[in-house]
């Protein structure tokens, strides 16, 4: 197959698989959304889905947040892993949106990225999921398969990106990234994969995988 060939394959699967889509991540509006995806680095969905009405509970919108301090927002989210990082960014990304926007989440890629805690990846899922506007957010799930169906080099996440987003339609990113990531963990995991059970792995999968077990 041809990379478009092997795009519109798995287009096609990942639609079959997951016809619905939605983010796994518990919120009811940017803001929530926001602070979800920053404390997602490195923990599960489900321990944030745990954690976030707690935190909420405090503080819903970024002028409640940013009237706690770092220290009380730290002992809530310290199940979630990085809490000395991700407390001051939340505590400090909440006060960039009151003063700088109003108290409303940005619209704005540049703008997201400039906040303490957010990163590409956090930007391009809240323009995404929470706008509408057409991004790829690539995380190690996204990663991995994109190099396992040799539809990216798998150099970097950057590269990685790119690839994608010049073989898929863009209309298709928003709900293709999440397609790939509920694949990653349900077909295709980074360990204990059998690329000959796999949907697309046994279709499309690099010849390294049936070798290495990768």
């Amino acid at each position: 197959m041809t990379r478009a060939e092997k795009a519109a394959f798995v287009a096609a699967k990942l639609a079959e698989l997951y016809p619905r889509t939605s983010i796994p991540l518990h919120h009811e509006d940017p803001y929530t959304l926001l602070v979800a995806v920053v404390l997602s680095a490195q923990c599960t969905d489900t321990k944030v889905n745990e954690i976030t009405p707690l935190l909420f509970a405090k503080a819903r919108t970024p002028q409640q947040m940013m009237k706690l301090s770092v220290e009380q927002i730290q002992d809530i989210i310290r199940p979630c892993g990085l809490s000395p990082m991700k407390s001051k960014g939340i505590h400090g990304l909440s006060r960039i949106i009151v003063e700088e926007h109003g108290g409303q989440v940005p619209q704005d890629m540049a703008a997201l990225e400039r906040m303490p805690g957010v990163g590409h990846k956090t930007a391009s899922v809240v323009m995404a999921q929470a706008f509408g506007v057409p991004a790829f957010p690539v995380d190690t799930h996204i990663h991995r398969l994109a190099w396992r169906w040799t539809l990216s080099t798998g150099h970097s996440v950057e590269r990685t990106e790119a690839d994608l987003k010049r073989i898929f339609p863009e209309d298709s990113w928003n709900d293709l990234h999440l397609r790939i990531i509920y694949f990653g963990r349900e077909h295709c995991p980074a360990k204990g994969h059998d690329p000959r059970k796999c949907p697309i792995c046994s279709v499309i999968g690099r010849k390294e995988l049936f070798t290495a077990g990768r």
